[in-house]
């Protein structure tokens, strides 16, 4: 860490210089204006133009990759908060197709993205999305509400036999991974500009970590709730091989789970640590469920147990996800001073 002098310039004013090397990296010269941010617990943030423009661009080379690394780097540089991505292809060349596919597909996982000019050795794509328009807290809330549905879909598929339902959640895990990558974008953006926390709901930086890992949590209960459509599409019936009573128990299970969860992303949102309690708790009723039911079960075919064991399995770590979500809660409502704690 580097430490600098503050002088006094006049009768109520204090300077402090600039690093020559930062000065030098974001063009920052004199006569030049910075934006300063004043944040919590001491922090001032000083930023030049060249950040808060968001308007960076990323040219991604298509000639030392294949169609799926062009994909991926697209969805990166997408993360990454760029505005505008090109592909090129080397010059004198022309894209081939596989490279033009893997634009289009990208371009159908990711929120706000579109072609805005194509030529046979090159194309370009822009973000239009406006951290504005969105806050954290409310998309972590679609992201948890998307996989509780996708959840509860897959489970009445198994119940009812219905693959239609079935396949109904496995279309909305598309959704849920826009939702995801949207939320990765939002935090890498907000961590390089600062100035954005406030636009997407925050105070300050300090739960952008946090929601990072929240975010993953949520994305990987959507993929659970896809193992269970998986399973409802593939299985004889579109069913499990258990009496009324056995589902039964797997759809009340399957409620606490979503009650957990639902909980798990409020208590984070809302800075609660009394409902992250609840939330530990609350696993705590559920936390042998899985085995319970396992054991149970009457004898039956190896392929049928697997089935029934793959499904609970898949709701117990939905729960697990659940109370990590509690866990970060637990941190983001302590940093602050509240009934529970004082802080000096």
């Amino acid at each position: 860490m580097e430490t600098r002098k503050v002088q006094r310039l006049g009768p109520s004013t204090l300077a402090m210089t600039l690093p020559a090397e930062w000065a030098k990296a974001y063009d920052v010269e004199k006569g030049d204006e910075v934006s300063i941010r004043i944040g919590e617990k001491g922090m001032l943030t000083v930023m030049p133009e060249s950040v808060q423009q968001e308007e960076s661009e990323a040219t991604i080379h298509a000639d030392s990759l294949d169609s799926d690394a062009v994909e991926r780097a697209i969805v990166a540089q997408y993360v990454l908060g760029r505005r505008v991505i090109h592909v090129e292809a080397p010059e004198g060349e022309t894209l081939d197709s596989a490279t033009i596919n893997a634009v289009y597909n990208a371009e159908t996982q990711l929120m706000g993205l579109g072609v805005i000019e194509e030529r046979p050795e090159r194309i370009a794509i822009r973000c239009s999305v406006d951290p504005e328009d969105f806050t954290l807290d409310n998309l972590l809330e679609r992201l948890e509400s998307t996989g509780s549905t996708m959840r509860n879909e897959a489970i009445k598929a198994l119940a009812h036999g219905n693959p239609d339902l079935a396949q109904r959640a496995l279309n909305r895990e598309r959704q849920a991974n826009k939702i995801f990558v949207l939320l990765l974008r939002l935090i890498f953006t907000a961590y390089q500009n600062p100035n954005l926390t406030s636009a997407l709901g925050l105070d300050d930086g300090f739960a952008l970590i946090g929601y990072r890992s929240i975010a993953k949590n949520l994305e990987l209960t959507a993929d659970n709730a896809e193992d269970i459509a998986d399973i409802a599409l593939s299985a004889e019936g579109h069913t499990l091989d258990v009496d009324e009573s056995t589902m039964r128990k797997i759809r009340e299970f399957t409620d606490s789970v979503n009650e957990i969860t639902e909980k798990g992303v409020r208590a984070a949102v809302e800075r609660d640590y009394d409902l992250a309690i609840e939330v530990r708790r609350l696993f705590a009723e559920i936390n042998d469920r899985e085995r319970e039911m396992l054991d149970d079960l009457p004898e039956m075919s190896n392929a049928d147990l697997l089935e029934v064991r793959e499904v609970l399995v898949s709701l117990a770590q939905t729960a697990q996800y659940a109370v990590r979500n509690a866990e970060i809660a637990t941190n983001l409502a302590l940093n602050d001073e509240s009934e529970h704690v004082t802080i000096d």
